[in-house]
């Protein structure tokens, strides 16, 4: 019985554990501890790291981030996040990493379920506004304060503190 037990928990286990950017992300880990393993978030790991969000990622939380891939930022104006990353541009960096961050825990069911109406808003960490909808059955679109979407490429990446949804976009507050 207690073998039983332990293989149902195992493979429960397993299922939470998700492949990104050719590492697995535990579920058992913090934010930052998963993130920093995956090829596909340098960028973005670099950046929490230059805005000093590490501690604040590795803390109790629960947190969803919206996460940039690299090919996100590398899509960003020229030389934009080369200035992001000046010790100068510290506090513009860190609000536009917070932005991608919301305050609990919403894994795609969570946010589905506040869709349900057609579309729905979350406030961020900065105080800024993202707006969610359903593009399809399985797709969500965010919608950042100036109109530009990105689109949820991997969903539930589950950590100790939180969740993590991978974006194809970086989203940007009004400045």
């Amino acid at each position: 019985m207690a073998l039983v037990f332990s293989c149902l928990n195992f493979a429960a286990h397993a299922q939470k554990t998700v492949s990104v950017g050719g590492e697995m992300m535990y579920p058992a880990k913090n934010i930052i501890a998963n993130a920093v393993n995956s090829k596909v978030h340098t960028t973005l790991v670099a950046a929490v790291k230059a805005a000093g969000l590490v501690e604040t990622l590795q803390g109790a939380g629960p947190f969803t981030v919206f996460a940039p891939v690299n090919d996100a930022f590398e899509n960003l104006p020229a030389g934009t996040v080369d200035n992001l990353l000046k010790p100068e541009s510290k506090g513009t960096l860190t609000t536009v990493l917070t932005y991608h961050v919301v305050a609990g825990k919403y894994d795609f069911t969570a946010l589905a379920d506040l869709i349900k109406k057609g579309k729905t808003e979350l406030k961020t960490v900065s105080g800024g506004k993202l707006m969610l909808k359903m593009n399809g059955m399985r797709n969500i679109q965010i919608i950042d304060e100036n109109g530009n979407a990105a689109n949820i490429n991997t969903y539930d990446v589950y950590q100790s503190n939180g969740v993590i949804h991978s974006v194809d976009a970086v989203l940007l507050p009004k400045m």
